[in-house]
């Protein structure tokens, strides 16, 4: 037995050796023979571990950024194995590459990574799957929907205020400060929102029991551990190491498995609930009292209008779920979380913004009301614009193309290009972050934190920035475009509206004792615990009126 185990390590391990050594071979004659080798960028550093062997970031943008100040807007550099990335920060070429979804589709490890933490659903799919879950799930995330959810946002946002004010109430301070945890918190009332938009589930995160966790809350919660090691290293760009069992596919697919098995009871009682809403043996978008979004989509996929060839399987419904769950509350709680740190590095925005949502005059503002108050719009906007969620996304491209630039570049032989070749393989990393930020694009204070610039014209070149949410590129563009921006948006006005209306908040610690690491979304973390959970230690006292 022994024998038979230890041979098949062996047999697994020259396994791994070989593709390993297949792919750099394989990803160095690329760097000579790929049209983007010809573009400027910094040396491999390392063969193995490419230009990033050596730098502290956790995701790496501002080296990039070091870059592009240093070769250009369009660059070539090194990550794992040999493997090149070309990375652009071009407004016309970013608004090609997304446009042209089916020629820049989601890398396999990027897709990997997705279908791990998220499953199958509408973040991992591609081509004319996308594009079927899509259409079938569009019709959930509608203005109409969005309106009726802003009740439970503001509901919900109320609940967090009163438990806040709970803690406030015991503080033994003199100033009545307490300190709590924005990261925590902030988690919580977004699943709460998502669960009962979502699904019509209560986790009552909010007020759950921390020493009795609800399995399924801590199934989300873990879903975005960061792996780390060798083996985490080599499941980045080995197929065949990222299909062996290991601690932490295991543990994501037994967060799935959680997810999956409370989904697959929601499905079918939502299934039962629309089949039972017919009328004359037709089911219409309009037939079925469950508003939430996963009895909508549902809904939209059952509707007597919709092509049995565009309908999805059970198996595509449930894959929704965890993108729902998770994707649904962690980019909308992150977006959040550097709100409110910005708010404490800005205290002037953060007095501005408390008097325009304390002169509303109702604290359940509906939707209107709230997208109706211009400088809760523009604090919203410019948190967006300097800490996107998402720092960067890859694509992989499918076919050979042409990508168009709005200003020539050189490349590393000083010549000037108005266009980069691409071929089929390549990989071009869209710097989400760096764009938003760009000095050429926004100006000389593209990196100070001023909300005030959203409520003047903008410079001439902002208007060509791609994005389904004008002007921005955090919500990406294109057929991949986040399909739940009015939703996020919506509920991040809401929490942002109570919380401010009824809170002084400070940081707890030195603004540069936060970092930022991203895995998938960029959290806030304590400098030297990048280890833990993230955190957002605040300091927050009760306004009185």
């Amino acid at each position: 037995m022994v024998s038979l185990v230890l041979k098949l390590l062996v047999t697994a391990a020259v396994a791994i050796f070989g593709q390993t050594l297949y792919l750099f071979a394989s990803n160095y004659l690329r760097s000579y023979t790929s049209p983007i080798s010809v573009l400027p960028g910094p040396k491999r550093a390392s063969l193995l571990r490419g230009n990033f062997g050596t730098t502290p970031e956790p995701d790496n943008i501002r080296t990039i950024q070091s870059w592009i100040g240093k070769y250009g807007t369009a660059i070539r550099y090194f990550t794992q194995l040999g493997n090149q990335k070309l990375c652009i920060l071009d407004t016309k070429a970013i608004q090609h590459i997304l446009a042209h979804g089916s020629l820049y589709q989601k890398s396999d490890q990027l897709r990997h990574h997705l279908g791990s933490i998220v499953g199958q659903g509408l973040l991992f799919v591609e081509g004319e799957d996308h594009k079927r879950q899509r259409k079938v799930v569009n019709p959930a995330f509608g203005p109409a929907q969005v309106r009726r959810f802003t009740e439970t946002f503001m509901l919900k946002s109320l609940e967090l205020r009163d438990v806040w004010a709970s803690l406030a109430s015991q503080s033994t301070r003199k100033d009545g400060r307490v300190r709590v945890d924005g990261f925590t918190w902030l988690n919580k009332v977004t699943l709460d929102i998502i669960g009962l938009t979502g699904f019509a589930y209560d986790f009552d995160a909010l007020h759950a029991d921390d020493s009795r966790p609800n399995e399924l809350f801590e199934a989300i919660n873990k879903a975005f551990a960061n792996p780390r090691g060798l083996f985490a290293f080599l499941s980045h760009v080995s197929p065949l190491v990222r299909s062996l069992p290991n601690p932490y596919s295991h543990l994501r697919q037994k967060n799935l498995d959680v997810i999956n098995s409370v989904g697959t009871r929601m499905i079918q009682e939502k299934k039962a609930a629309v089949l039972s809403s017919k009328v004359n043996g037709h089911i219409e978008k309009d037939d079925i009292s469950g508003h939430d979004l996963l009895s909508l989509l549902i809904r939209s996929n059952l509707a007597s209008d919709m092509p049995q060839s565009m309908r999805l399987s059970d198996e595509e419904i449930l894959a929704q779920v965890p993108t729902f769950l998770i994707a649904g509350h962690e980019t909308t709680s992150t977006l959040l979380m550097w709100t409110l740190f910005a708010l404490c590095t800005s205290l002037e925005v953060q007095q501005l913004l408390r008097a325009e949502v304390r002169a509303h005059y109702s604290e359940t503002p509906i939707l209107e009301e709230l997208n109706s108050l211009p400088y809760l719009d523009a604090v919203i906007r410019e948190t967006l614009r300097l800490y996107a969620p998402v720092s960067q996304t890859v694509r992989e491209v499918t076919s050979d193309d042409v990508i168009p630039l709005s200003e020539p570049t050189r490349d590393k032989y000083g010549r000037e290009i108005g266009e980069i070749k691409v071929t089929k393989g390549d990989v071009v990393n869209i710097p989400i972050r760096l764009l938003n930020r760009a000095v050429f694009i926004w100006g000389e204070d593209a990196e100070e934190f001023r909300p005030e610039r959203f409520l003047a014209p903008l410079p001439d070149k902002v208007a060509g920035m791609p994005g389904i949410y004008p002007q921005l590129l955090s919500f990406l563009a294109g057929p991949h475009a986040c399909i739940g921006f009015r939703f996020a948006l919506a509920e991040a006005k809401a929490i942002l509206f109570t919380m401010v209306r009824n809170f002084e908040f400070e940081l707890a610690v030195a603004p540069d004792e936060i970092v930022r690491k991203s895995h998938i979304v960029g959290r806030p973390f304590i400098n030297g615990q990048e280890s833990a959970r993230g955190q957002l230690p605040l300091l927050i006292r009760p306004i009185k009126d």
